[in-house]
């Protein structure tokens, strides 16, 4: 009788004490990737529309003829195209939008 009057506090106390020294470990999730540059083909289509506007617009500014950039064969046919790269339809987009930052900077000396 003695003993199990002593029994159920010991118990509660054991499980108190130890319940407390339950460790938690914490793993922080690892840093995200560094960002990606932009693909082969949005670098090539960049690079070969800027350079075709800027020649273009350079000589329309020397010629005097207006500025005109969507009346140019470059900025119709988009060349220098890879079809490894992927879709033409991509690359095309990506050379006029590059083609006419060139041209403005050629035909306004920028």
């Amino acid at each position: 009788m003695k003993l199990s009057r002593y029994m159920l506090p010991l118990a509660a106390a054991a499980v108190l004490l130890t319940a407390g020294c339950a460790e938690r470990t914490y793993v922080a999730a690892p840093p995200p990737p560094p960002p990606q540059g932009p693909p082969p083909l949005v670098e090539q289509a960049d690079h070969n529309g800027f350079q075709a506007g800027s020649a273009d617009g350079a000589r329309d500014s020397y010629n005097g003829v207006g500025y005109h950039p969507k009346s140019d064969r470059k900025f119709h046919d988009a060349p220098g195209y890879d079809p490894r790269f992927g879709p033409f339809e991509a690359y095309r987009d990506y050379f006029r939008n590059a083609y006419l930052r060139g041209y403005y900077r050629g035909f306004y000396h920028q």
